[in-house]
């Protein structure tokens, strides 16, 4: 039987898995395709699966039942969340690929217990923006070319000294655990910061305030905050950072699965 996977989490957070050792229903949450959702066992952790049908295609619905179902899960226990689309081909490569990483698997949720994920999304008008794309042709090289690449060079430059600088801002208002920021240029010459920020879960509330009361003192950007979620980013962070750590003299084992860790969705 193929499993589907949705996330890792601590067995401990669900007591119903105490005296069980093989895979039980999470009552009244239903998964990818409306399958059931089933906890199952694997020593100190509890791997969040339901059954899957090699044949099925997975749709856009489907990434929001995966992203529900870890969402459910990350209100009992911490979680380090699978790819959309990762499926373990029977139980043994299930069970081979936890015990095969479990020690990184414990430490990565040892890390982020109690934290979360808040998302804020800053658009800033640099004023810019469309002005980047306008470059001579090739065939008219010139001090006209060469003033034009001047000037974008500059603008490139303002641009990411002003998204520096809002995300500057943004870490010495918010004091974060951690952060991971990106920034893109959207068609109407507005930019884009998306920042990732980690907290305790005890903090959403300040964090919430704190937000209330930038809003007022930014008048110049527009904010949007989601959240809190669980740590995506930082699972990504964290496994990205493992595997560049290791340095084994041979090969990894090949399992029957198509992602052998949780990471970014």
């Amino acid at each position: 039987m193929a499993w589907y996977a949705y996330c890792i989490g601590e067995k401990q957070a669900f007591p119903e898995l105490a005296r069980h050792r093989k895979p039980i229903p999470m009552v009244s949450v239903l998964g990818v395709s409306g399958n059931q959702v089933f906890l199952y066992p694997a020593s100190d952790l509890a791997v969040v699966v339901s059954e899957h049908n090699s044949h099925e295609s997975l749709s856009q619905k489907a990434g929001v039942d995966h992203a529900r179902v870890i969402a459910d899960c990350f209100q009992h226990s911490t979680v380090l969340p699978f790819r959309f689309g990762t499926v373990f081909l029977d139980d043994e490569a299930l069970r081979r690929s936890i015990r095969s990483n479990q020690r990184q698997f414990l430490g990565n949720i040892d890390k982020l217990r109690g934290k979360a994920e808040m998302h804020l999304k800053i658009f800033v008008d640099d004023g810019c923006g469309h002005d980047l794309e306008r470059l001579p042709r090739a065939e008219g090289v010139g001090r006209e070319y060469l003033t034009t690449l001047r000037e974008n060079a500059t603008r490139i430059r303002e641009r990411q000294t002003r998204a520096r600088t809002v995300s500057f801002q943004m870490h010495r208002l918010f004091a974060p655990l951690d952060e991971e920021v990106s920034c893109r240029l959207l068609e109407n010459g507005k930019m884009v910061l998306d920042i990732a920020h980690l907290i305790d879960r005890k903090c959403v509330e300040r964090y919430q305030n704190k937000f209330a009361s930038t809003i007022i003192s930014m008048r110049e950007c527009h904010l949007q905050l989601s959240g809190p979620w669980p740590p995506y980013h930082f699972v990504h962070r964290l496994t990205r950072s493992s595997h560049a750590q290791a340095a084994a003299p041979e090969a990894a084992p090949v399992i029957s699965a198509r992602v052998l860790e949780p990471v970014l969705i």
